[in-house]
């Protein structure tokens, strides 16, 4: 197969690099694009060197799939190219997400949503890849009808000028912020995104909107929180949800625990819950304090966590080359 990493020097691009040699995709040919900027560092994959070359309309002649790791405008400005190119462009910026002609996936909830695709395969969210590979077991056995949601998001979903800022605060905690309006270090920021709808942010709209694509529920009810926290890497979120039916924290346990992609990690005598130290640098998402919600009637509470790098990001998309 021969591909394309579009962004192939950020955080998102590099993973892509290493989660394609962990799943061992046949790359019969592999080019890296970044801006010009970028253009000429050197970037090792499978033991050989590879040159960055700068993008253009020209550079995806004869590439079977592009993986995009660039921002939404980038993406924009190429996606035409890439398809009359004969590639398949998988993209995990926010560009296409909710055209209804481009597939939204998470091969373990909708991979076979990949099979109407017109060119271009979009990945979700980090934040909704986390929550929904949380609750698609629950949803199998009664589809969701609302969901409260509350996020914890690490600095690195900001990218590396997050990290740097972090970072630079800790060791120095007068260090005016760039990245984000306030400082971060011993702090949380309650706002990702800009206002969107009903004074809710862009980034919390995704939960709902993208919910309701991937999981076919068009009928679902989502209010979202999201929180930037001083972490590092991976996510978390606590989740309430009420189903069609009530549930037992029992079969719920048990769906969880047989569900591909995640681990049930929920014993609260012995202090076993979802946390980030735990997902970072892996694909599988973890899921514990599960109990009876107090307040929605028949509802589950739960909490999760993943790395928004991997799973929520760049693992996801080579998994969707496996659905091609």
């Amino acid at each position: 197969m021969k591909i394309a990493v579009l962004g192939a020097t950020g955080a998102v691009g590099r993973q892509m690099l290493i989660c394609l040699e962990e799943e061992n995709i046949e790359v019969s040919e592999l080019k890296l694009l970044a801006s010009k900027k970028s253009a000429g560092q050197k970037i090792e994959f499978k033991g050989k060197e590879y040159t960055v070359e700068e993008v253009s309309h020209d550079s995806f002649a004869g590439m079977d799939v592009v993986l995009g790791a660039a921002s939404a405008d980038i993406a924009k400005e190429y996606a035409d190219s890439i398809v009359k190119a004969g590639a398949v462009f998988i993209d995990n910026s926010s560009a296409f997400r909710m055209n209804d002609n481009v597939p939204l996936i998470v091969p373990e909830i909708n991979g076979a949503d990949t099979k109407k695709h017109q060119g271009i395969i979009s990945n979700p969210n980090c934040s909704t890849i986390i929550t929904l590979m949380a609750v698609t077991a629950i949803n199998k056995l009664s589809p969701i009808k609302a969901m409260i949601a509350s996020t914890y998001q690490a600095v690195s979903g900001a990218g590396k000028g997050g990290i740097d800022e972090l970072n630079a605060e800790i060791a120095d905690i007068n260090t005016e912020p760039k990245t984000f309006p306030y400082t971060i270090a011993y702090n949380c920021i309650p706002c990702i995104g800009s206002e969107k709808t009903d004074l809710y942010t862009s980034e919390e709209m995704k939960m709902e909107n993208e919910g309701k694509k991937i999981l076919h529920l068009p009928d679902l009810r989502v209010t979202c929180t999201c929180v930037r926290v001083p972490v590092m890497r991976s996510h978390c979120i606590s989740v309430s949800l009420q189903c069609e039916r009530a549930l037992s924290v029992e079969e719920v346990r048990e769906a969880i625990s047989k569900q591909e992609g995640v681990v049930l990690y929920d014993d609260l005598n012995n202090k076993e819950y979802p946390m980030p130290i735990l997902t970072t640098d892996q694909n599988k998402v973890y899921v514990g304090r599960i109990r009876k919600d107090r307040v929605l009637d028949g509802g589950i509470s739960l909490f999760c966590s993943g790395d928004q790098i991997r799973k929520g990001a760049a693992s996801n998309a080579v998994q969707i080359i496996k659905c091609l």
